[in-house]
């Protein structure tokens, strides 16, 4: 019986750890944003990256039209907030699994975007209501823009 029980304790706690260690993620690149601090849809992108395992830290800015400028991020690709993550700007609600592709390939760019703010993109997702096309934006320290990925398409 004291043996059964041994067995029952270790095997309970052999899957307890194991499922711990399923769940437990590397501490992900640092990710600098820069939003307003009233700006809801910001805040669930931030969860949004710290879940797919990114450490974020937050700068809560009245305005960012500095921030913006200085990164040469082209207007027409500017959105609610402004996020750096190594050499890299990250403008708008960008899917994690887009950064990590930025990270993972290190193209010649200034960075990645999301114009505005779509329905369906991270932290702009809406229960009840069909996500919208969306294109993440390459850009340059020139302004010149490409598709770097798709979504919802």
């Amino acid at each position: 019986m004291r043996k059964r029980l041994l067995t029952v304790v270790l095997a309970g706690l052999l899957g307890s750890m194991a499922m711990g260690a399923g769940v437990q993620r590397a501490a992900g690149p640092v990710v600098e944003v820069y939003k307003t601090p009233t700006c809801g849809c910001c805040g669930t992108w931030v969860e949004h990256l710290r879940a797919d395992g990114f450490t974020v830290r937050v700068t809560d800015m009245p305005d960012l039209s500095r921030i913006k400028s200085s990164n040469r991020i082209p207007p027409s690709l500017q959105s609610c907030h402004t996020a750096k993550v190594g050499s890299y700007v990250v403008e708008g609600h960008v899917p994690a699994q887009d950064i990590r592709k930025v990270l993972a390939t290190r193209p010649a760019i200034a960075g990645v975007a999301v114009a505005g703010m779509p329905i369906g993109s991270p932290g702009m997702e809406v229960a009840g209501v069909r996500p919208q096309p969306y294109d993440v934006m390459a850009f340059d320290a020139q302004g010149k823009t490409s598709v770097f990925a798709s979504h919802n398409r």
